[in-house]
């Protein structure tokens, strides 16, 4: 069974279709790549997947069993989470308690057991510390844990924010343009965390217009143009199609070729 099936996705706003008859499936333990144009329906994708937009035909299974209308959060406690091309972190607060806030979602006693400090409550509170330093030594944020996360450079606050997203004990992770606006060093601790999440099983989809990183870390790739998928294969397959080559890689499939092996 696969992990994830979008069939039939559509939605319009106003006059402008934005996603047209998107059928999409996700395998369970895969890094995937979705990428195409500015434009292409590639966030709007994400939005159906994870119940922000709800399509006007079509519908979302997620391990069988429809979420096509339910809400975001109920959508996120089923395990798919997400990040954003703009980074959503609290600036203010230190990298570690940014972690812990993402984590609280998780947690299972309530107001009273918080209030009364009960045996229960504070085994879940060394649980969710323990679980907090294990995210930060993934995402190497551990030397930074203490400083407030407005202080980062760009590259860990992209750091930061998937950290949060592992705070929810995600079965999906969807990066939406983790590598936007990160230099060729960035990029490349990028592409080593993305193969860590995914060698400890979890499953990825990644938006991203970085060519080498997509090429070089996803197993599958489907393109998106004007909402609708034109192309889906290996990284070799879609960086040899014609009209991938024609809507969006151009002067780049060399490049795109190189980073597919």
């Amino acid at each position: 069974m696969p992990l994830l099936e979008g069939r039939g996705l559509t939605v319009s706003f106003g006059g402008l279709v934005a996603v047209n008859g998107v059928d999409l499936t996700i395998e369970p333990g895969e890094i995937l790549g979705l990428i195409g144009p500015n434009g292409a329906g590639k966030t709007t994708v994400f939005n159906l997947v994870t119940g922000f937009l709800k399509p006007d035909r079509g519908t979302v299974r997620y391990r069988g069993e429809e979420i096509t209308h339910l809400p975001p959060h109920e959508i996120a406690a089923r395990g798919i989470l997400r990040t954003y091309q703009r980074t959503s972190i609290f600036p203010r607060l230190p990298v570690w308690r940014n972690v812990a806030i993402g984590a609280h979602s998780a947690t299972r006693t309530g107001f009273w057991a918080a209030l009364l400090n009960t045996a229960a409550r504070r085994d879940e509170e060394a649980a969710l510390a323990r679980r907090v330093q294990e995210i930060l030594d993934l995402v190497e944020l551990t030397p930074r844990r203490d400083a407030q996360a407005r202080g980062l450079p760009y590259g860990e606050q992209r750091k930061l924010e998937i950290a949060v997203a592992l705070a929810g004990d995600p079965k999906l992770l969807l990066l939406d343009e983790p590598a936007a606006g990160l230099n060729l060093e960035e990029i490349g601790r990028m592409d080593a965390l993305i193969r860590k999440m995914n060698e400890q099983g979890m499953t990825v989809v990644l938006v991203e217009h970085d060519m080498k990183l997509v090429m070089g870390v996803c197993q599958r790739i489907v393109v998106l143009d004007y909402g609708q998928k034109i192309a889906e294969g290996t990284p070799e397959q879609v960086a040899l199609d014609p009209k991938v080559i024609e809507v969006y890689l151009g002067e780049g499939q060399d490049e795109a070729l190189d980073a597919a092996g």
